[in-house]
Formats: C-alpha cells, sequence, structure tokens
C-alpha cells in the first residue's frame, strides 16, 4: 500500500455533533423568518438529521460557508427605516454553536 491509499479522517476542528443539536433547538425555540434561501424553520425541521451532518460536517471540516443574509427594512419611529439582516436557518445554528462554544456552554 502506498501512501497516497491512506486517507484521513480527522476533521481539523472538533465540533461535537451534540452541539450543533443543542443550537438547533435554541435557533428553534426563537422561531424567526427564513432567510435568503426561503427555508423556514419547520421546513428546516422536515429534514433535520441529514442538515445537521451536512452542518456539522462541513463546520468541522473547515469547508462551511455562509449563505448571503436577507435584507429587511425596519420601519423607525422617525419615520426612517434601517436594514436588518436575516441568516438562513442553517447559518443561524452555526452561529449558535459558535457561540456555545466560545461561552464554554456545556453541552
Amino acid at each position: 500500500m502506498k501512501q497516497d491509499d491512506l486517507h484521513v479522517t480527522v476533521k481539523p476542528f472538533e465540533i461535537p455533533k451534540r452541539t450543533l443539536w443543542e443550537a438547533w433547538k435554541r435557533v428553534a425555540a426563537n422561531k424567526g423568518a427564513p432567510g435568503v434561501d426561503k427555508e423556514s424553520i419547520s421546513a428546516f425541521q422536515e429534514k433535520l438529521g441529514p442538515k445537521l451532518y451536512k452542518l456539522w460536517n462541513r463546520m468541522s471540516s473547515g469547508s462551511y460557508h455562509p449563505a448571503p443574509v436577507r435584507q429587511v427594512l425596519i420601519p423607525k419611529g422617525d419615520g426612517q427605516v434601517r436594514p436588518l439582516g436575516i441568516p438562513t436557518v442553517g447559518d443561524r445554528v452555526a452561529q449558535m454553536a459558535v457561540k456555545m462554544i466560545l461561552a464554554g456552554a456545556k453541552v
């Protein structure tokens, strides 16, 4: 066997799968509008296992890239508007997982 035939299966980033599950529960509890992909929380939940696995795989391998953010204009009290960015549900799960890891949350 040549060295080129060996495949390394170690991920560069240690992200417990349980962390993504806990992050998902927090994002789902917050509800929120769909992002640029128009996928709602309930639509994401319909394929939850594969979606969380794909997200975990991308994050732990270093190949995760967030989608663009949907912009919504929110009216202000003075009659003007301010922009609000809405990430996709998957990106919100990723953000929550990173927040939990950085905060040292026990899962």
